[in-house]
């Protein structure tokens, strides 16, 4: 695998951003191979990424992180710079819905997806024989109805054992702690099975059957503190018609759900996304 940085920027929106950015690459006689920048008027904030090949570089990304020190001082950057050889660590966690957790495994599997994926964390057991065919660990940690704190202390202590830099539900049909969600702000992706703001909450697809909708959908979120509320990464839709029963609506449904949440989750990994406040741009 050939050696990538990715420089990722945020700041106030100003003349000369991208070219003194820039310059610390090129001096250094840094390839820059891909950028992308997006300016947004209404918040007057300007977002960058650069995608720079490590070979063409005579220093290590610690050196060139130094060289960026004064510069983001001088104009009050979020920065990070990424080493793509290094593989995120995605943990992700499931329930009894098969659809998303196989479909990210087989990606995972066949090379689509460049992370490690280092366990699978379910409160029910049966997925344990699909993921342990994958040959990853699988830990079954109950979430008791009436006394949820001691499952979800383990769940954090797992994500924090295996060193996940991001965590998917995978149809995880439990609502996280708000602690947990503060702990781990955007590095948390679900999939909602609607197309939000749109029927929030439990059965969705139900929802969408009474209203008589013409088009249902799927959304890939961060999560936060508020329920289905977090910053959107991907959405889809299908078309149904006044034909359709539910059924139907989660047959259908189940196949955008997959996909957005696949696609959402390669946005993250090849970390396309920047945050700000309840927004999401996206670098294609």
């Amino acid at each position: 695998m050939s050696r990538n940085f990715r420089l990722i920027l945020d700041c106030p929106d100003q003349v000369g951003i991208v070219t003194r950015a820039g310059e610390v690459i090129t001096r250094n006689g840094g390839w820059i191979s891909e950028a992308a920048h997006h300016s947004d008027e209404e918040s007057n904030w300007f977002f960058s990424r650069f995608e720079i090949q490590g070979d063409s570089l005579p220093c290590g990304i610690d050196e060139l992180r130094r060289q960026f020190e004064s510069l983001k001082d001088e104009l009050k950057l979020n920065l990070r710079l990424i080493d793509t050889t290094e593989k995120k660590q995605v943990v992700i966690m499931a329930s009894k819905g098969s659809h998303c957790l196989s479909d990210l495994l087989d990606r995972w599997k066949s090379g689509d997806l460049d992370c490690d994926i280092p366990c699978v964390i379910s409160n029910h057991e049966d997925m344990r024989g699909l993921v342990e065919w994958y040959g990853i660990p699988f830990h079954h940690v109950v979430i008791e109805k009436d006394n949820k704190a001691p499952g979800f202390a383990q769940v954090e202590q797992l994500v924090d054992e295996y060193k996940a830099d991001c965590v998917v539900l995978a149809r995880y049909m439990q609502i996280l702690p708000q602690a947990l969600c503060e702990k781990l702000r955007h590095k948390v992706i679900n999939i909602h099975h609607s197309f939000l703001p749109s029927f929030i909450g439990a059965k969705p697809y139900h929802q969408a059957s009474r209203r008589g909708v013409k088009l249902i959908g799927a959304t890939c979120h961060y999560v936060t503190e508020q329920l289905d509320e977090g910053p959107i990464i991907d959405q889809d839709v299908v078309r149904v018609s006044h034909s359709d029963k539910v059924d139907d609506l989660v047959r259908l449904g189940k196949d955008v759900e997959k996909t957005v949440l696949a696609r959402g989750l390669r946005a993250h990994l090849e970390d396309r996304i920047l945050v700000h406040g309840n927004k999401t741009v996206i670098f294609s």
